[in-house]
């Protein structure tokens, strides 16, 4: 991911101007220099970076813990996973699926944020190329374990497959579209599709909200059940006396650890209703916020068209020291690939 330096109008954009040192109150100065001195341009852009970066950062610190996967500790994978989960983790492919997810989602959690702050990527760009470089492994990497794990996460309905193979291919095909994209020098589309890979990937966060609202309404709104394995049941349940008495088919002649027994879905305090619960709730919240997540990003990029063109401008320029041809349109640009207008370079002292 390495993106090249911008151009001297760019850089001079990262210093505070004189308006903002001589605004009289206190904390809009403070803000201004705080955000300026990041070398984020807008307000607003550092406001967003704040809210979803440590989002994103405050999940991963979160789960930081998960990495040890079957400790004994309160905090360990096999003690913090939603009832019945670890059943399945606990061994087989299963086991080397969520290995490989959590050890390298994690720490791409915590190192992509670094990606979108402005000082970095002009000030340090060859930080920035190696994080992002980094992160990329990192990133598809756990996504071959997301896709290991998909059949048995929380219950592994059809539309939980679905979501999550959905998710592995648009954050795939986004972060090859970008390295692409920044290869060519096109630095506004390796902008844009970064960030909706990001995007993308940040949907596991708004995810388990979704999934616990919904659980805790479903909880209280109407009768909702699923079913469970008496092997999940008894690994929840701990006892064989526990799982008969409430659940009597498990303790049938003839069932099997395979065997389906119809649970409750209810947020309260029996352990595999609150895990049914979950589990009813998770591909639901995960198409949900995937829609809110894509829908998202887009109104986004609609929103600053002056970025863009001015990343579009640094991207010509770019490409013409280095030869690259049509300059301007070099990557995946829609004048090149697509029946837009021809774009046309900005002339000297016009503004972006």
């Amino acid at each position: 991911m390495d993106q090249r330096t911008l151009s001297k109008t760019d850089e001079n954009a990262l210093a505070p101007t004189t308006q903002d040192e001589d605004i009289p109150n206190k904390p809009v100065t403070f803000w201004h220099r705080a955000y300026r001195s990041m070398g984020f341009r807008k307000g607003y852009n550092f406001s967003l970076f704040i809210i979803f970066a440590g989002a994103i950062v405050g999940f991963s610190l979160a789960r930081l813990s998960y990495l040890n996967i079957s400790g004994s500790a309160s905090s360990s994978y096999a003690s913090g996973a939603a009832p019945g989960e670890w059943y399945w983790y606990s061994r087989g492919i299963y086991r080397i699926g969520i290995t490989i997810h959590l050890a390298t989602i994690l720490p791409a959690g915590l190192l992509m944020v670094w990606q979108f702050i402005p000082i970095i990527r002009h000030k340090f760009l060859i930080f920035h190329r190696i994080n992002g470089y980094l992160v990329i492994s990192l990133v598809i990497i756990s996504n071959v374990g997301a896709l290991m794990i998909a059949r048995r996460a929380f219950g592994g309905s059809l539309e939980t497959q679905a979501g999550v193979g959905v998710l592995v291919i648009i954050s795939t095909t986004s972060i090859a579209l970008a390295y692409y994209n920044i290869k060519r020098l096109q630095i506004d589309q390796h902008r844009a599709w970064m960030l909706r890979a990001m995007f993308y990937l940040g949907t596991i966060v708004t995810l388990r909200l979704i999934m616990i609202l919904s659980a805790l309404i479903s909880s209280k709104a109407s009768y909702y059940e699923t079913t469970m394995t008496c092997g999940e049941l008894l690994s929840i349940l701990d006892t064989n006396e526990k799982v008969n008495s409430s659940y009597p088919q498990c303790g049938q002649p003839g069932s099997t650890a395979d065997t389906r027994a119809i649970v409750q879905a209810k947020f309260g305090t029996q352990p595999e209703q609150i895990g049914a619960s979950l589990r009813m709730s998770f591909g639901m919240a995960l198409w949900l916020a995937l829609f809110l997540h894509a829908a998202g990003v887009e109104i986004y990029l609609h929103l600053t068209p002056r970025e863009n063109n001015m990343l579009r401008q640094v991207s010509y320029e770019k490409q013409m020291e280095k030869g690259l041809s049509p300059a301007g349109s070099a990557g995946l640009t829609s004048d090149r690939w697509g029946d837009a207008e021809p774009w046309k370079p900005m002339k000297e002292g016009t503004e972006a």
